[in-house]
């Protein structure tokens, strides 16, 4: 209580000041108008170098005076209204008391009700043009502190930043429309606004976003994230405001401007179904119909051409027809093409499963398989391919079980190698499950034993494979 009535008393004693200090329009006086426009001018000069460093709670003393005494500064500029927004906003945030919260809320509204009253009576000298941008300014920015901070009934709110849009027309600053479009929301789903009117605030949001971004400047990014967010916001009640026959009747004129033009159709369609509208629809079937025939001969067309252009595309094409000498060809045409080396061991890797697992080219497999793991180092696939066809070919690479079993330790030491090299959890997997199946099939100990190579000796795989292993046992 008494914390209550030590700030009301400060805010009586400061109002006592203004009235002693300034004439009867003392809400807009000027330092030449105060009863001691030296005092007035340095309070001015104290406060605004603890505004600027942020350091608010030193300013506020100072300020409280240089407001008291002349409100409106010099008479051509707003700064003692914006500063104490500041001042009192900072306040606010520490206040944990709600009468005196409540009262710091009365004061900031007071102050942007205060500014917008001397930029519409000129005694804030400014031309015209800027006195109304200013205006919309501190409408837009009163409103959305309303919203956000001061937690100012939905009404009022509502009715300043309806003031802050008409005012502010496509110049509305970014920052409006979120707060506006969830009262608009809130409003419509209490009963407290009808869906022409939220229809209407949509229309006018998006009006405003779509201008600004076609506009471009340093402020565009700010307006296609507020254009989401006013999208996402109605999303919660887009149904019940907006029907299939009102965007029927609202998008047949721009249809009937330009039937044949496929833009027209493509941006339509999909309003018209977001809106309800369904198949037996006239005008819905007849768009969807023109397109799809549109659609249909450009699609093939873009193909085509993006296949001449695209020898990787035609190459996978290719190998899903079974031509895989053909596939082979064409992803040597985009190896030749290609400059990223990433997508040029893609291609190697291709060529060398076709030839490892399907034409049977084991060794030239092998060849562009370590050519796709030199430009991706951190690949795994290409040696669990390696591993694959050595595995395959461990039945036939060896006259016994210790011939065989050194094919299957080569296949194990490449799985082994891709996992070591590819952080990919699912190459882990596959290659421990291929280790485990093959484990079982390395030499013999008594083979081993009988050719003296336990100890860890090497040995050289025979056939087509040729590599030199460390000799393992089971």
């Amino acid at each position: 209580m008494k914390r209550i009535e030590k700030l009301l008393g400060t805010i009586l004693f400061f109002a006592g000041v203004l009235l002693m200090a300034t004439p009867a329009n003392a809400q807009c006086g000027k330092f030449t108008e105060a009863a001691n426009p030296s005092d007035a001018e340095t309070f001015h000069v104290l406060y605004r170098q603890d505004v600027k460093s942020k350091n608010f709670d030193a300013a506020i003393e100072n300020w409280e005076k240089a407001y008291a005494a002349a409100p409106a500064a010099d008479g051509l500029r707003d700064v003692h209204y914006t500063d104490g927004i500041k001042i009192l906003k900072d306040k606010l945030k520490k206040e944990t008391d709600q009468a005196a919260k409540d009262a710091l809320v009365k004061r900031v509204v007071g102050l942007y009700e205060g500014v917008i009253a001397c930029l519409e009576s000129g005694s804030i000298k400014l031309p015209k043009t800027t006195a109304d941008k200013r205006i919309a300014y501190h409408l837009g920015r009163q409103g959305f502190d309303m919203f956000y901070e001061l937690v100012t009934p939905y009404s009022q709110t509502r009715a300043t930043l309806e003031s802050a849009i008409e005012k502010g027309g496509m110049e509305t600053e970014y920052i409006v429309l979120d707060p506006y479009a969830r009262i608009v929301v809130h409003q419509f789903t209490n009963d407290k606004m009808n869906k022409e009117e939220a229809r209407a605030a949509y229309t006018k949001l998006l009006e405003i976003a779509d201008h600004n971004i076609a506009a471009g400047g340093k402020y565009k990014a700010y307006y296609e994230q507020a254009k989401g967010s006013v999208e996402a916001i109605f999303a919660q009640i887009e149904n019940n405001i907006f029907d299939c026959e009102y965007f029927v009747e609202k998008l047949r004129p721009q249809y009937d401007a330009a039937p044949d033009d496929p833009a027209v159709m493509k941006e339509i369609i999909p309003v018209l179904k977001r809106q309800g509208c369904v198949a037996g629809q006239p005008f819905l079937d007849e768009l969807e119909a023109k397109y799809s025939k549109y659609a249909t001969a450009e699609n093939a067309r873009r193909q085509a051409e993006y296949e001449a252009n695209n020898p990787g595309m035609m190459a996978n094409k290719m190998y899903k027809a079974g031509d895989f000498k053909g596939a082979i060809a064409k992803y040597r045409e985009a190896l030749d093409a290609e400059t990223d080396d990433s997508k040029k061991a893609g291609y190697y890797f291709s060529i060398a499963s076709i030839q490892g697992r399907k034409l049977g080219q084991n060794g030239q497999a092998r060849t562009n398989a370590y050519n796709a793991a030199k430009l991706r180092p951190n690949w795994g696939r290409p040696y669990m391919l390696i591993g694959d066809l050595y595995g395959k070919s461990s039945r036939t690479c060896g006259k016994d079980g210790y011939t065989r079993g050194l094919a299957v330790i080569a296949a194990i030491d490449k799985y082994r190698k891709a996992k070591s090299v590819d952080s990919d959890p699912d190459i882990a997997k596959e290659a421990n499950k291929k280790i485990g199946i093959y484990s079982g099939s390395i030499p013999p100990k008594e083979d081993v034993f009988m050719r003296g190579m336990q100890g860890g000796k090497t040995a050289k795989v025979g056939c087509w494979i040729g590599e030199t292993v460390t000799v393992r046992y089971n």
